[in-house]
């Protein structure tokens, strides 16, 4: 596959910007072995390490999101799945961080991004169109980040995608992403290390305009799977503690 340009900056909005240098210079933390991740709500996440700060999905704060703080962070690249308002709301980030949107190869201070489209509805994309899953290594780290996949995994997309470390999975449901039986049958065909749910129901919600699903519908399909549970929105991963079989890790949002 063709490597792509970056596609715009966050700062200015989903706009098309001619960008002829991709990378920085290989940086001597490039292969650095440790990545920390910070929830933000929904499927929102900080990746920090090798350099670089990564920020994938902020959301405007309505609807399933409405309680949440606005993810304004600062960030250096930030990777959405689609233009959604649930995980495409790049129009009020600070900085001018270089924005990603649309599927394909991709390279950011030394790191490799690889972008698969996987269907945001049950209807072949005819409902909310096309949902792009973002795969990369950072801090040693391998990353997939499925967005809001709601169609089972192709053994084309699977390919692409790779075994990851860490699966960052919406497991609650609606019309535009995994329900819990669906996300069990996609950790199985992934086989991660580490399973993080994403887009499920918390307290953040507004109960008139939210119609996902809470965790612990998920949770109860993956009995036998160990559960590790955070006190806070934030862990740091290295990969010589990564375990040999599968756990699901639930990180903690301080409202």
């Amino acid at each position: 596959m063709k490597r792509r340009q970056l596609m715009g900056y966050a700062g200015a909005g989903l706009v098309t910007a001619s960008v002829t240098t991709l990378g920085s210079h290989l940086r001597a933390d490039a292969q650095s072995s440790s990545l920390s991740v910070q929830w933000l709500g929904h499927t929102c996440f900080l990746f920090t390490g090798s350099g670089a700060k990564i920020l994938v999905n902020p959301f405007r704060a309505i609807g399933c999101t409405a309680k949440y703080r606005p993810p304004k962070v600062a960030a250096d690249l930030v990777l959405i799945s689609s233009q959604l308002l649930d995980e495409g709301a790049v129009d009020v980030l600070p900085g001018n961080a270089k924005l990603i949107y649309e599927p394909g190869v991709y390279e950011f201070k030394s790191i490799k991004f690889q972008g698969v489209a996987i269907d945001h509805d049950r209807k072949g994309g005819k409902q909310f169109g096309s949902n792009t899953a973002w795969s990369w290594k950072q801090g040693g780290i391998n990353i997939l980040h499925l967005g809001g996949a709601a169609a089972p995994i192709s053994i084309e997309q699977k390919i692409l995608l790779g075994r990851p470390d860490v699966l960052f999975i919406p497991v609650g449901g609606s019309a535009k992403a995994y329900n819990a039986q669906e996300a069990k049958q996609a950790v199985g065909v992934l086989n991660p290390k580490i399973v993080i749910p994403t887009h499920y129901r918390t307290q953040a919600a507004d109960p008139a305009a939210c119609e996902i699903s809470p965790l612990d519908d998920f949770l109860a399909l993956m009995q036998g799977m160990t559960v590790r549970r955070s006190s806070g929105d934030t862990i740091s991963i290295n990969p010589k503690d990564l375990p040999q079989n599968s756990v699901i890790q639930v990180l903690s949002y301080k409202f």
